[in-house]
């Protein structure tokens, strides 16, 4: 009697962004179909995968932490390692112990190809190119719970900011096209899905094809119409957007639209137009607050996030002093504030004076709780009203989360009805 053969099982662990979420959502599913086994990281599995992200030191260390793990765990498995960090690194990846396959940014989608071809004990393999030599534009998006999407439309940046490794990590701005993006929003309509957030590296550069030429002129103004008009999805929102792309055109039609939420998030990373330039951002501070009014006047109730960088070389303390104040005095919701890290091969290294690492942490933690104030205010002005809230399914000690239309983030007691529900709540 022939017996079946064991079927293999996988495990994926994500590090960094909502890009990289979606990916690997994508990269599961796609290892399913060719009958893997899906595992939970934490489980035992025949082949982990870490995806992951390179913008910070933390990351790097996080990978090698996670290939120790899983060489103490399972020491037979075979380990791929691939992402940001892996199209940067290859080599220092290749040389951890426990790594098998390192696959940088046009070999991640092979994977299941990669993986039939290898074998544990082998020293390490590497399937990579030079950055300039990735085009195409792979699809993904990640589906929890079915509540919210997590949806790439755009890869790469074509940015040359001074502190930054992703050009050289994900490779020339490049995007799916119009008609590609509506008919997967159709596809996740008839799946039940409630929300689509829509991410990519460059969001707002959307419209640059596969090979990175722009296609018929599309945009990304264009885009978020016709996603407007697709039957099924409820909710919108717009991952992170250069201040420079975020067009008045763009925030008037949010204005008006029911379905993009009243919710931007906008990197800003210096109040200070001298740290702003010494970064290679693209604008001025003033401009950065024009958007902020511009929106705040047609959207009172609208929901801003800010991405902002300290301890960036240069910034001294009256640098700082601009930022924090710029950031106090703007209308603004929240923050994500990151701590500047050396990275190797950009123009920063070259800035000085460089700020001593107990001064960059002094500021993550003032901005930190300038945010922590922002958003207690934002949430308190909207005490009392009545807002749509989208509620997931999960069941965490009796109670279920969800977010306002505004980006509010509601708990309430469980119900089992409400789970992927639009609800009208009384904040």
């Amino acid at each position: 009697m022939l017996v079946a053969e064991k079927k293999k099982s996988i495990a994926f662990h994500t590090l960094g962004c909502k890009l990289n979420f979606s990916e690997t959502s994508t990269l599961s599913r796609m290892m399913e179909n060719e009958g893997f086994e899906k595992k939970d990281f934490t489980d035992k599995a025949d082949v982990y995968v870490i995806n992951t992200c390179s913008v910070t030191e933390n990351a790097d260390k996080e990978c090698r932490q996670l290939v120790r793990r899983i060489q103490r765990q399972a020491p037979e498995s075979l380990v791929v390692i691939t992402g940001c960090y892996a199209q940067l690194k290859p080599k220092e990846i290749s040389e951890i112990p426990g790594v098998d396959l390192v696959l940088g940014a046009s070999e991640k989608f092979n994977l299941g190809q990669h993986i039939s071809e290898l074998s544990k004990g082998d020293s390490a393999k590497i399937s990579s190119c030079d950055i300039e030599e990735v085009s195409g534009f792979n699809t993904s998006w990640s589906i929890a719970d079915r509540t919210r999407t997590f949806m790439k439309v755009q890869d790469g940046c074509d940015y040359s900011c001074s502190f930054c490794t992703i050009p050289m990590a994900r490779g020339k701005s490049r995007s799916d096209s119009i008609a590609n993006v509506v008919a997967n929003a159709e596809k996740l309509a008839a799946q039940g899905v409630q929300e689509i957030v829509l991410t990519g590296i460059n969001l707002g550069d959307f419209g640059k094809g596969p090979d990175g030429n722009r296609i018929n002129e599309e945009n990304f103004f264009d885009l978020i119409q016709q996603l407007d008009k697709v039957e099924g999805i409820q909710r919108y929102r717009i991952s992170s957007c250069e201040p420079n792309l975020l067009s008045n055109e763009i925030i008037e039609f949010v204005a008006k639209s029911k379905k993009f939420m009243p919710h931007f998030h906008i990197p800003l990373q210096s109040g200070s137009n001298t740290i702003l330039g010494l970064m290679r951002r693209r604008y001025k501070r003033e401009l950065y607050a024009e958007r902020v009014a511009l929106i705040k006047q047609l959207m009172p109730h609208c929901c801003i996030g800010v991405d902002v960088i300290v301890g960036f070389p240069g910034e001294t303390d009256d640098y700082f002093k601009e930022t924090f104040d710029f950031l106090h005095s703007l209308d603004i919701s929240y923050m994500h504030v990151f701590t500047y890290s050396e990275r190797a091969n950009t123009r920063a290294l070259e800035i000085k004076p460089v700020v001593p690492m107990n001064v960059r942490h002094e500021r993550n933690k003032s901005l930190r709780n300038l945010s922590y104030m922002k958003m207690q205010y934002f949430t308190k002005q909207h005490e009392g009203e009545t807002r749509s809230v989208l509620f997931e399914g999960h069941n965490k000690n009796g109670m279920m989360e969800g977010y306002t239309d505004n980006y509010i983030r509601i708990q309430a007691s469980y119900k089992e009805e409400w789970a992927n529900k639009i609800v009208d709540w009384k904040v």
